[in-house]
């Protein structure tokens, strides 16, 4: 019976711990590499085992995605990746050499298209969650070294990002850039949404030569803030502790 209550209490709390990507943010960039061909993201939720983001350089027009680039689809694998962890993305023009740090990353075939590179004058990616690579449901973030609302570049229009929320502007034609604000310090990961969005939070080396270049995957952390409840609990302690010393020294 003690074995019964102890596995159902771990399976509760196993439950209570897991999360899911469900919202704008969940999924950050903090690298973009045009050389090197990848990127890094955090987690900024815990993300269920075997779950799938899609990925893609094509444009987005508003309701649907161009055709003539890369579709890439990431299965997280069989474990929770906890937030705040660093996933990274490599060389993903390779079809030998394509890379996740967690999980597995491999090409969509979606209409005989074999441009899988990124491009070094102007770029962007989607993270997304959808039925197919080109039936999206919930994008999860965007970064770009075009400019957001160009053919070129492609829209933000209809997928609930925005500028320095969810979606990262580079300068014109950055080969390289990396968010190099605080990993640690806010009580929630949440917290580091609006962080991870703002451009001025990013080193952002522009056009070069950055192939060689190595992201940081440095997790980030939180240092949560009791709640009023736990306060309270502590000082309620704190004075049966002193009540009963008191009661000691009397006796």
């Amino acid at each position: 019976m003690k074995k019964q209550l102890l596995a159902g209490a771990i399976a509760a709390l196993a439950a209570f711990n897991a999360s899911a990507l469900a919202t704008a943010g969940d999924l950050a960039f903090t690298t973009f590499n045009a050389d090197e061909d990848g990127w890094a993201m955090v987690a900024l939720t815990n993300i269920t085992a075997n779950s799938t983001v899609f990925f893609t350089d094509n444009e987005w027009s508003g309701s649907a995605f161009n055709s003539g680039e890369s579709y890439h689809r990431w299965v997280s694998g069989a474990s929770v990746i906890n937030a705040g962890s660093v996933i990274r993305f490599s060389k993903i023009d390779s079809a030998t050499l394509l890379s996740s740090s967690a999980g597995t990353l491999t090409r969509e075939t979606v209409g005989g298209n074999t441009n899988y590179g990124m491009s070094q004058t102007e770029d962007t990616v989607y993270a997304y969650l959808g039925g197919s690579a080109t039936a999206p449901t919930t994008f999860l973030a965007a970064i770009s070294s075009g400019v957001f609302g160009t053919a070129s570049a492609g829209s933000l229009a209809g997928t609930g990002l925005s500028i320095g929320s969810g979606a990262v502007q580079l300068s014109a034609a950055s080969d390289f850039a990396e968010y190099n604000g605080a990993r640690s310090g806010q009580a929630t990961f949440a917290g580091y949404k609006p962080l991870v969005s703002n451009v001025a939070n990013w080193n952002d080396l522009g056009d070069g030569v950055f192939a060689a270049n190595v992201p940081n995957t440095t997790a980030f952390t939180i240092s949560p803030v009791p709640e009023p409840e736990t306060f309270a609990m502590l000082l309620v302690g704190l004075g049966m502790v002193g009540a009963m010393v008191r009661l000691r020294k009397s006796a």
